[in-house]
This record gives C-alpha cells, sequence and structure tokens, in this order.
C-alpha cells in the first residue's frame, strides 16, 4: 500500500480531526486536511453522511465559519456532496457518477449515454520505470493490467488499457473485475476503500495500430483520439492510470467545466 495511505490509515484509533490550534488564517485548511485524513481513514464510508457542521467544528475546535469554507472546498473538489435537506455525503462512484465526471464522449448530437465494458484480457505484469514514477512506486513492482472495450450504441468505441500497482489492490482477479455490479472506479472505492476524486487527462490525435483497429473494427492507420489519463485519491496519491483509445468518426470528446452534476 503506498506509504501515505497506510499511515494515516494505521491511525484508525487516533482521532485525525484534531486541528493545529496554531495554524492561524489558513486554519480552514488544516480542517480541510483533517477532514480528508479521516476519509482516508475510512471514518465515513462512500455514501454516508458525514457528522453535521456543528458537531464537525466542535471536535475540530473550529468555529462553525471555519468548518464551513473547509466543507465547500471538499464540495467544490467533488470529494463531498451536499443533499438539499438531507445533509453534506462522501461521494460515492456509481453509473451516474462515471457518466457526468469521469466519462467525455458524447454522439454527434451530444448526446451521453453509459459504455457497456467488455474485459478483453486481465494480466499481472512489471512497472516499467514511467509507471513506476507515476504510480509511486518501485520499478519492477508488480501491477495488474486490465484491457477493456467500451461499447457505446453496441458499437466498439473505446479500447481501454488500465495499469493499478497490485500492493494497492492486493487480491484483484480477472473473476471481481469480470463480476463487479458497478463501474471499476466503485469497486476501487467498495473493496479496497480507494477512491478516485481526480483525474488528470492528456489528449493527442493518433493512428490505429493494427491491434486497436482489429478491436475498434477500423482500418490501420485509420485516425483515433488517444487519451492518457491518471487517476487520484485523497492527497493527489495517484492509483490509477489508464491508456484510451477511441474511435471518434461520429463522436466527440466533451468535458464541461464550472457546472455542477446536480445540474446535469
Amino acid at each position: 500500500m503506498n506509504n501515505q495511505l497506510a499511515r494515516v490509515r494505521a491511525k484508525l484509533s487516533e482521532d485525525v480531526l484534531v486541528v493545529d490550534p496554531d495554524a492561524g488564517v489558513l486554519r480552514f485548511r488544516a480542517v480541510k486536511s483533517a477532514i480528508t485524513a479521516a476519509l482516508i481513514a475510512g471514518e465515513w464510508k462512500s455514501g454516508e453522511a458525514i457528522p453535521d457542521q456543528a458537531r464537525l467544528a466542535a471536535r475540530c475546535g473550529v468555529s462553525i465559519g471555519t468548518l464551513r469554507k473547509a466543507i465547500d472546498e471538499l464540495v467544490a473538489e467533488k470529494i463531498l456532496i451536499r443533499r438539499q435537506g438531507l445533509g453534506t455525503f462522501v461521494a460515492a462512484h456509481g453509473p451516474a457518477r462515471n457518466r457526468f465526471h469521469f466519462f467525455h464522449i458524447v454522439d454527434a448530437d451530444g448526446g451521453r449515454e453509459l459504455p457497456r465494458p467488455e474485459l478483453l484480457r486481465f494480466t499481472r505484469a512489471r512497472a516499467d520505470a514511467q509507471q513506476a514514477q507515476q504510480l509511486d512506486i518501485e520499478r519492477g513492482a508488480r501491477v495488474f493490467v486490465v484491457t477493456n472495450l467500451l461499447r457505446l450504441a453496441g458499437e466498439p468505441v473505446v479500447h481501454d488499457t488500465i495499469v493499478v500497482a497490485a500492493e494497492r489492490f492486493p487480491d484483484l482477479t480477472e473473476h471481481r473485475i469480470r463480476t463487479r455490479d458497478s463501474t471499476i472506479y466503485s469497486l476501487y472505492q467498495t473493496r479496497y476503500g480507494i477512491n478516485v476524486v481526480r483525474a488528470n487527462e492528456r489528449l493527442r490525435a493518433a493512428a490505429a495500430d493494427r491491434a486497436t483497429a482489429a478491436v475498434l473494427r477500423l482500418r490501420a492507420g485509420a485516425p483515433i483520439l488517444e487519451i492518457f489519463r491518471v487517476a487520484y485519491t485523497y492527497n493527489d496519491v495517484a492509483v490509477e492510470l489508464r491508456h484510451s483509445k477511441v474511435n471518434t468518426a461520429s463522436r466527440f470528446y466533451e468535458a464541461e467545466r464550472g457546472k455542477s452534476e446536480d445540474n446535469r
């Protein structure tokens, strides 16, 4: 397990919401860090409500205003979600969150639909230098490699290669991938306590190699879109590398900014 995650989880018996009284004007940042540490430690599970603001503020030893400012930032980062009249909840991965937050391929009219995944291959490998650097693991450490085909309206559209560190997902198997009942990020969260909270993506135009062309039913050399994603959990710890090859002949990559998920 990543050293940072291991250190926090080892402190489950301690109160990680203790805030340094000398944090000064940046005290809300200390509160935010303390709440994040509690989430890493698993104090509140995905989909669960966190305590009300008065209780949290008292526990942290800060004012309601300071607590609210920390919560506001966590909500803006989609780590927490406010529900009108119900409270504030830990963001949970599922079909809707995948659709609105992490999957950006739409049809020519901007229509969205959930992709239907098809597992092509599950293998074990050793991290190369670049993978090791991006995942903050030793070069040669064991990794799992998942190759997926995503279909939209029955058509093969996305060819994904996913790499994760075996130390963070110790009992991940082909069977677990095939039989999961929701998205792969939901599996990470519910079984391993690893919540993907953000992703960095780099895009470029490319030509389909023969293997990709065969999977996506294209001619070799046909234009495709390549997406290189690094997915992160709390405190910017990288937990997944994903290389996607997309047939955009009748599709677009569309990512909205500045619009809340509740309004989509």
